[in-house]
Formats: structure tokens, C-alpha cells, sequence
């Protein structure tokens, strides 16, 4: 048996990530079956076509994970993020998901993904301290 060392790397390259991602990867293409990854954005563009906000979204296996959702807080109670989330779930109909689940701050927007149907599943206090970071799904 090789020895092995650990070896630790404050702020370590792309690279270096990659070479633990691609052999997990492997392992579960050969227990999961193929991913299915593929990528959504939607955007709010002003009207000189300059990004203001929108949502950052990613299929894989059979879940949508919103990665980002964000609407200018001059721009909201205007339903535009019920819109994007809308759009969204739509998407991951079409896609034959099971579902959409996120995460966010507690000072963020926990309430907004509750009106529109999410259940937490997931907490993680003190992230950032004194708040927590909340799990959120919709299953369809």
C-alpha cells in the first residue's frame, strides 16, 4: 500500500479542485447513472441591456438547485422574483424533474420561498453568525 500524506493548501487552484472532483464523478456516474447537468440563467436587463438581477439555476440528475436569485431591492414587490422562480419550476417540469430546492440567509428571503410553496428541510445556524442558512424544496 502507497503512504499517503495530507497535504494542506490555503487557497489552492482550479486544478487542484478538479483533480478530487473528476474522480468523484466517476465513482457516481458508475453508481447513479448519467447526471443530466445543464444550466439556466435568467436575467433582468434595464433598458441599456446591463444585468439588474436575476436567477442562476442548475439541472442535474432529476432537482433544479437555484444557485442565485436576486432582484434589486428597487425592483421588488413588483412580482419579478415570483417570475423568475415561476419560469424556473416551469423549466424543471419540462426537464421531468422531481423538484426545486435552494438555499438562503435568514436575512434574506425565507419568507418569499414560503408564500410560493417551499418547505425547509434543512438549517444551519450561526451561518453567518448570529443568523442561519435555510434549505428550502418544492416537490412536484
Amino acid at each position: 500500500m502507497p503512504t499517503i500524506t495530507i497535504d494542506r493548501v490555503i487557497d489552492p487552484a482550479d486544478e487542484d479542485r478538479d483533480a478530487i472532483l473528476q474522480p468523484i464523478l466517476a465513482y457516481n456516474l458508475s453508481k447513479a447513472g448519467e447526471e443530466n447537468y445543464k444550466k439556466l440563467a435568467l436575467f433582468l436587463r434595464d433598458e441599456h441591456g446591463t444585468v439588474q438581477g436575476g436567477l442562476w439555476a442548475k439541472r442535474y440528475y432529476d432537482w433544479v438547485f437555484v444557485d442565485l436569485l436576486f432582484v434589486p431591492e428597487d425592483l421588488r414587490g413588483q412580482d419579478m422574483g415570483t417570475d423568475l422562480l415561476g419560469q424556473t419550476e416551469n423549466w424543471a417540469r419540462s426537464e421531468g424533474c422531481v423538484g426545486v430546492w435552494l438555499d438562503t440567509f435568514a436575512f434574506q428571503a425565507p419568507g418569499f420561498y414560503l408564500k410560493r410553496g417551499y418547505t425547509v428541510f434543512g438549517e444551519l445556524p450561526n451561518y453567518p453568525k448570529p443568523f442561519s442558512r435555510f434549505f428550502f424544496s418544492k416537490v412536484f
